[in-house]
């Protein structure tokens, strides 16, 4: 795919003009949509989070002296925990492209507000685990980071393309290391799969973010709408997982447990 720089210094002039003005318009949504599913995500952990335990006591109870409800109870201790843990990763791997390829710019937008609150429901037991400073501390942390990787994915004039490959393999390699250890239980385990994974998906948000950027410039002039709204809300998708798994690492590292 023909790159930014290429594209636009063949399209010099007022064409150039157009093409950089649009560019901006599709990043800010790109980033629109993404934060608005990451703030849909962050209320419905927290308000999944609030009815899940209770302030006095009750039958259930976590180690860390957590009162669990009946909702909490049937979230975390029965099999549809492994529900809420796979589903996402089903619908990402088998719903999305089909969403993308049949419905309309604003069915695949509800499509991913609608992931983003099943991940947020997902999330929730992270406020069981982890002091709410911790974890407010980390989203800064990742927010930082994720900022300076977008910009330099954006800016840089290196071609990222090929780590593509590389980097998906990372992803596949991760998430088997993950699965394998849910039967091992293995700290040492879970620490090298932490780094590594904020490593890869550090690596996916320049990758995105250049992909992004290259992916409007070629398709631009064409002039179809439609199709730049959903490869904008496409590319919101990419950066939310990436943001959203390398906040989940680095609470491996900077989480303070309640």
């Amino acid at each position: 795919m023909a790159n930014y720089q290429s594209v636009r210094t063949a399209g010099a002039g007022a064409l150039g003009a157009r093409i950089d003005a649009g560019l901006r318009a599709h990043m800010n949504k790109v980033y629109g949509t993404m934060s608005v599913g990451m703030v849909i995500t962050a209320l419905a952990a927290w308000a999944i989070a609030g009815l899940a335990t209770s302030s006095t006591p009750t039958q259930a109870q976590l180690p860390n002296g957590t009162y669990l409800t009946d909702l909490g109870v049937l979230l975390y201790g029965t099999p549809l925990r492994w529900v809420l843990m796979f589903a996402p990763l089903a619908f990402i791997l088998f719903g999305w492209g089909a969403l993308m390829r049949r419905a309309s710019a604003a069915g695949v937008q509800t499509g991913f507000f609608i992931f983003a609150t099943a991940i947020g429901v997902s999330l929730s037991s992270i406020f069981l685990v982890f002091t709410s400073f911790s974890i407010a501390q980390t989203f800064v942390v990742t927010a930082i980071a994720f900022a300076s990787l977008s910009l330099y994915g954006y800016t840089t004039k290196r071609d990222l393309s090929g780590m593509g490959t590389f980097l998906i393999m990372g992803v596949i390699g991760v998430l088997v290391a993950i699965v394998i250890n849910l039967f091992l239980q293995s700290p040492a385990m879970m620490f090298a799969i932490s780094v590594i994974g904020v490593l890869v998906f550090a690596g996916l948000t320049a990758f995105h973010t250049q992909h992004i950027k290259n992916e409007y410039v070629a398709h631009a002039a064409q002039g179809d709408q439609e199709w730049l709204d959903k490869a904008a809300i496409d590319g919101a998708l990419a950066l939310y997982i990436s943001f959203l798994n390398m906040f989940q690492f680095l609470l491996m590292f900077l989480g303070s447990q309640e």
